[in-house]
């Protein structure tokens, strides 16, 4: 909307010209989204609690622990879908249509979290949503957004696959490439789910991959940018900047509230949303494989879950004490604020190993 308002007023006003710039309009989409859930983040969660009673239902073979937070309400993820949307619309580029690719499969994947979360609640059971039918809806919304970007970029770079460290490896995957997308897509959503199982957990490293793909997606969209570092040019990404500072300003206002102990949790509303996010701008700024990279925990906590579930099919033990891999550690005595802070640093140090990857090729 500002950005429109400018390209109208700039003539007339020449302060309207600041909102032509990304990274202005990146820093308004933060305070903005910030203001947002911390203005209206005690009434969400006052009203959600009343709603929800008692609150998202607690595992029984979870840790110990965990029993002491029965009655906190879920569905937290509404006040950051709520502060993103909002100052993305406001400080976008409405023109854009890598903007409406990435705020779809937002959107599309948090709707189906919230309603994961609606049954968890209405039933006081951690089982919610079908598997199948959730991954089903969640691959066709992500093969939609892929064939979309596929469409918006230049043959045959916009359905290629492009490799880190090695500037002119290029892929060319066809309509392949619709699934690739789709699958890291639907594969970094559910991998922030899964990361979702403590206070402060999932919401940190989401900022900090969000950080780190809106300074590639900048970098990509930008010409001169990348050309001096070597990175593919990928026209209007540069935009995606916006959102991703949207996630970071949502984030911290999300984070007052969910700081152990937390008043609010997530849920899926917000872990599938922010997860489908990363992977849709990770897709569109062409760096997929560098998503593995800078979303390494969303992938140790993944990949913790098949290994667990494919020992106990096939041998009928366990690797871990208790998966996802952060329940492992609390079985072995590690108190949650260690394990939280101790992922953040993690997260921290494969951010800056990911954006590595921009200058060494």
């Amino acid at each position: 909307m500002l950005f429109y308002l400018s390209q109208e007023l700039t003539g007339e006003f020449p302060i309207f010209n600041l909102f032509r710039y990304i990274t202005f309009r990146t820093g308004g989409a933060m305070i903005t989204s910030a203001l947002i859930v911390f203005l209206f983040g005690p009434r969400i969660i006052s009203t959600l609690r009343i709603r929800q009673g008692k609150g998202q239902p607690i595992r029984a073979d979870g840790p110990d622990t965990h029993f002491a937070k029965a009655g906190t309400p879920t569905m937290g993820g509404l006040m950051i879908l709520s502060g993103v949307l909002v100052s993305s619309l406001l400080w976008g580029n409405p023109y854009n249509v890598y903007v409406w690719v990435v705020l779809v499969v937002t959107v599309g994947f948090g709707l189906i979290g919230l309603y994961d979360d609606y049954l968890k609640v209405t039933k006081a059971t951690h089982r919610g949503f079908s598997g199948k039918a959730r991954l089903a809806i969640e691959f066709a919304i992500a093969a939609i957004a892929s064939i979309v970007i596929m469409r918006a970029g230049e043959e045959p770079f916009s359905s290629s696959l492009a490799f880190p460290f090695i500037k002119d490896l290029v892929v060319n995957l066809g309509w392949f490439f619709v699934v690739f997308g789709s699958l890291v897509m639907v594969g970094a959503g559910n991998a922030v789910n899964l990361t979702d199982g403590l206070d402060g957990l999932a919401i940190v490293p989401v900022m900090i991959a969000a950080a780190s793909f809106g300074v590639i997606a900048y970098l990509s969209g930008n010409a001169i940018f990348a050309d001096y570092l070597q990175v593919h040019f990928v026209p209007g990404t540069g935009e995606l900047a916006v959102i991703c500072g949207a996630v970071i300003g949502a984030g911290l206002g999300f984070l007052w509230f969910n700081a152990p102990p937390a008043a609010i949790f997530m849920g899926d509303t917000g872990s599938l949303a922010l997860g489908g996010m990363i992977g849709a701008t990770a897709v569109a700024s062409k760096h997929e494989i560098v998503l593995a990279i800078i979303g390494g925990l969303f992938v140790v906590e993944a990949a913790s879950v098949i290994i667990q579930v494919a020992s106990f099919k096939m041998t009928g033990k366990r690797v871990f004490r208790m998966a996802p891999i952060h329940h492992h550690y609390e079985k072995k005595g590690w108190t949650e604020s260690q394990i939280v802070i101790r992922f953040w640093i993690i997260s921290v140090m494969l951010a800056l190993a990911g954006l590595s990857t921009l200058k060494l090729r």
